[in-house]
Parts: structure tokens; sequence; C-alpha cells
């Protein structure tokens, strides 16, 4: 099952392709802006104006090739909580509270059964965050899926005062960054992850652990704390995701050994993939962060980082 080196390109998928596509279609999206329309296009979730006081929050995606795996080690429920924790998650970084979901399932052949526990996944995870599963839509689509392959799509919506919103511009040099932990891999490289495990047998248990929800770690956090800035820690890891919160002019340091990564990520370094690969593919065992001033921190809290001036993006600690 291991190879000398692996990683995400060899495994077929780019990200630089990804942030490319970001910046080819920003002047399309740009030419249906509205004067509803809060903010620019590319953040975590998009903001739109309901009145003058109260703005919703949306985002879309899906749980990805980890389906594959998920079928194969009969974990499709756990995909279906990463799919509506990942949407949610990605709303909460504005501060909003989530309001309702949206799924979308498509198949070659859809297996009832199979739809089934992906929707009591994510139903489990809307009923935690007293979020509305409003309905989605069903496709067969022979030609276009793998025979058994299936595919789970998403939207979260949710609701944030205007004066609530939380969008990184406030953030300062000297303020901290506050890691939350992650369950493991949650939905993100798993194209890498296939190309390691192959055709052979795997642990579920330890590969496909699903996506935290950050809900009650961000209310707990607002309640007492200044919060400038949050980042959901997905596909590009702690670097790409924290920078995309970050002011022009301001950077973070993060230390990798502030924290203690699950045990899978020991499996995937085990399994050929560099150090530095790891941090720029997976979350390494932080699912989210937040960005607060450094007097606000208590002894419970991770701080994994810190907010640098003359600088920008992220680095690392040596």
């Amino acid at each position: 099952m291991s190879s000398p080196e692996q990683t995400y390109a060899a495994a077929g998928v780019s990200l630089a392709t990804a942030d490319a596509i970001v910046d080819r279609l920003r002047s399309a999206v740009a030419s249906t802006a509205t004067p509803a329309v809060v903010g620019a296009f590319g953040a975590f979730a998009g903001l739109f104006a309901i009145d003058d006081r109260r703005l919703l929050a949306a985002s879309t995606d899906s749980v990805g090739s980890k389906l594959v795996l998920g079928r194969r080690g009969s974990r499709l429920r756990w995909c279906g909580e990463d799919l509506a924790a990942h949407c949610i998650n990605d709303v909460l970084t504005t501060g909003a509270e989530p309001l309702f979901f949206l799924d979308y399932v498509a198949a070659n052949r859809i297996d009832i059964e199979q739809v089934a526990e992906l929707i009591d996944g994510a139903a489990a995870v809307c009923r935690a965050a007293g979020c509305a599963i409003l309905g989605g839509e069903t496709a067969e689509l022979p030609g276009i899926y793998r025979e058994d392959e299936i595919d789970f799509c998403g939207t979260a919506v949710g609701v944030v005062d205007r004066d609530r919103v939380v969008d990184g511009s406030r953030i300062a040099a000297g303020d901290v960054v506050i890691g939350f932990a992650s369950a493991g891999i949650h939905a993100n490289g798993f194209s890498l992850v296939r190309r390691i495990v192959g055709d052979e047998p795997f642990d579920a248990d330890l590969l496909l652990p699903p996506t935290r929800l950050y809900l009650d770690e961000v209310r707990a956090l607002s309640a007492r704390a200044d919060v400038r800035g949050l980042a959901h820690v997905t596909g590009g890891g702690i670097a790409g995701n924290l920078a995309r919160v970050l002011p022009t002019g301001l950077g973070a340091v993060v230390d990798a050994s502030s924290w203690e990564r699950p045990e899978v990520f020991g499996w995937l370094a085990a399994n050929g993939v560099a150090e530095a690969e790891l941090r720029r593919v997976f979350n390494i065992g932080i699912g989210f962060c937040a960005v607060i001033p450094a007097a606000d921190v208590t002894s419970g809290d991770l701080v994994i980082g810190r907010i640098e001036a003359g600088s920008e993006g992220v680095g690392w600690a040596a």
C-alpha cells in the first residue's frame, strides 16, 4: 500500500487549478452582483442582504471522492454528516447562525438504501445545529457517473446581523489564532488517500470519521471573546484557508507543534506523504480557526499561531 512519495498532484488533483478557476470565474460572477450582495467573491460563504439589518450567508459543497471509500467501508452515513457539517461550518465563518439546508444526490443508478444513509447522516448534523432540511433533488444519470458510485452535494443558508458579521477586516497585529481539533481527515484530500489505499482493505474507523460541526465552539467563543476572523480548514490546509480571512498587510505564523495530530496523519506520513504535502493538502489536526485579541485568550484555548504585520499569507514557526 505504500510508495516512496505520494502527492495530491500525482493523484490527479491540482490545488493551483482550483485557485485558477476561482480567478477565471471572478468577472462573470461579479457581473451578476446586485445591490444586495455584500462582500467579495471567494469567501467561505456569500452574503446577501434581506433587509437593512440582516444578511443571509450561503455556501455550497460536496463530499467529493470520500464517497468512494465511504461506500466501500459501509460509512455512507458518516459521509452524510460530512456534507452538512462542511456546509454549515462554511456559513459559520461569517458569524451567521444556520437556518436551512438543501441536498442533491446523483448516481448512475439510485440505490434507495444508500441515499437513506446519506440523508440520515446529514439530518443528524442538521438536528444538532437547529438547521432545517427544506428539500433537495435526486437524479439518475447513467453515462455520467460510474456504475455503483454516488455523488452528494448540498447548500447551507444562515443569517447574521450586519453589525455581527465576521469578515477578518478587524484582525490586527498581535492577535492570536485559536485552533479547534479535527476528527481526522474530514472530507478533503481523498483522491490522494484513495491512491494510497488502492484496491486493498482499509481501516474505515481510521480514515473516514466525519467532519466535526464547530457550531457550539464558535458560539461559546463568540460569547466571551472579540472574534475577528473565522476559517474552516478544508482543501488547502491551515495555511491556504487561514490566509483567506487575513487583511492586506497582515500575515500569520502557525506553530505546528502546538497540538497533537490524530493518528491518521501518521498513517499518511508512513505511506509516503511528505510533511510539506500534509500541510498543503490536509488539516493535520485543526479543522477550524478563530482569530481573537491576545487579551481574550483563556486557559482552555488552544493557541496555534499569531498575527504579524509586514507580511502576508501564513507561514510556519521554525
